[in-house]
């Protein structure tokens, strides 16, 4: 199948520090579920990650706080490991590619980061940048993701470890003070338009498109930071210190 590979090399990085608890009582969680990753100042593809979706649980919507990896993994695939190159979705293609338009219409997801990183590139180096929301990192962002599950062959169908579930985050273009640190950002949903992102009542393509018009631009403070979030195996609160 066409699509199955899609990066924009965009929000490759995150933060995300805040306690289970935090979660829970931000996005009003109704199920937590899955070993919590932790901390972690450098969040990078394929990792574990916490994200808030809706399942149908006793018959009703259940809004979950669920581990899953950073990467989405077609149904279909024959091989996960294409999930390490599907890291983000573009905005302008999610309802179109086969990868990614099913779970824009049925399995759309919150991922909850402090901010994210981006590297923009100079004459000398890439400079790295934290970007966090404006009026304050307390409550994080909340990035548009899309999830699937992926069903391994290789375990019994009555296998409840047979579901790999992993998701996406969306991108968009960057305008005004972040296009000149980099060409894309996250889409980033705002509490007021929460509840519509997960209603899982929201299914055609239309009115998936009207939603992801309906986002605004996002108003974020980006600070230049140290060189050392470039390596994975680094991590601590340091990375998302200023320089100077």
């Amino acid at each position: 199948m066409g699509g199955v590979v899609e990066t924009d090399g965009m929000c490759g990085r995150y933060a995300i520090t805040r306690r289970d608890d935090e979660l829970a009582d931000q996005y009003r969680i109704d199920q937590i579920l899955g070993e919590p990753p932790g901390p972690s100042w450098n969040v990078a593809p394929t990792d574990p990650v916490r994200v808030v979706l809706e399942r149908v649980e006793d018959e009703r919507p259940q809004r979950q706080l669920r581990t899953v990896r950073w990467g989405l993994v077609p149904s279909w695939a024959k091989d996960p490991g294409v999930g390490a190159r599907m890291i983000n979705a573009r905005i302008e293609t999610v309802t179109e590619k086969p990868a990614f338009r099913k779970a824009a219409a049925r399995r759309r997801a919150i991922v909850p980061m402090d901010g994210y990183f981006e590297w923009q590139k100079t004459p000398a180096r890439k400079v790295p940048y934290f970007l966090t929301a404006a009026d304050g990192a307390q409550h994080g962002l909340a990035a548009a993701g899309l999830y699937e599950l992926w069903p391994d062959p290789s375990r019994p169908a009555d296998d409840p470890a047979r579901w790999l579930w992993t998701v996406t985050v969306i991108t968009r273009s960057a305008t005004d003070a972040l296009g000149h640190i980099h060409d894309r950002t996250p889409l980033l949903i705002p509490p007021d338009l929460w509840d519509e992102w997960l209603d899982l009542g929201t299914t055609s393509v239309d009115d998936v498109r009207s939603l992801l018009e309906a986002v605004p631009e996002p108003h974020l403070v980006p600070r230049e930071v140290g060189p050392a979030v470039g390596n994975v195996r680094n991590n601590g609160p340091e990375l998302v210190a200023p320089v100077g």
